[in-house]
């Protein structure tokens, strides 16, 4: 018996994509369900949230690609993970649909909408 690792099959990495595709697309739904319903019905009814939720749809898209990543739920949930981990680590609570003033929605909040607007578009639920 040896130290070495053996590669793994190709099986196992498709395996593994399979698994982190769909542990994506979940966490990308409990985002959705947090605050991107209705951040997003709201941006729909008011222009001035819509044009905020697109300025921060466009940093996410940009610091993804920046870092060689393609838009997609992996990518997405990745980003919003670091996100709310931040967040956290600054000892604020989750947002809730019921705790978001949208006519002052903070940058977290802003942040996580335009992950779901992207997810949305790219079809990543």
């Amino acid at each position: 018996m040896s130290n070495e690792l053996t590669p793994a099959p190709a099986a196992f990495d498709a395996s593994y994509l399979a698994t982190a595709e769909l542990d994506a697309r979940y966490y990308l739904d409990q985002v959705m369900a947090m605050v991107g319903v209705d951040g997003l019905v709201e941006a729909l009814a008011q222009p001035f949230l819509l044009a905020k939720v697109d300025q921060h749809a466009a940093a996410v898209r940009q610091s993804i690609t920046a870092a060689g990543r393609n838009i997609d739920s992996i990518s997405l949930a990745g980003y919003a993970r670091s996100v709310i981990a931040v967040h956290q680590r600054h000892g604020r609570p989750l947002p809730t649909p019921d705790s978001i003033d949208w006519s002052d929605a903070d940058w977290t909040v802003l942040r996580l909408v335009s992950v779901c607007s992207l997810a949305d578009a790219a079809d990543a639920f």
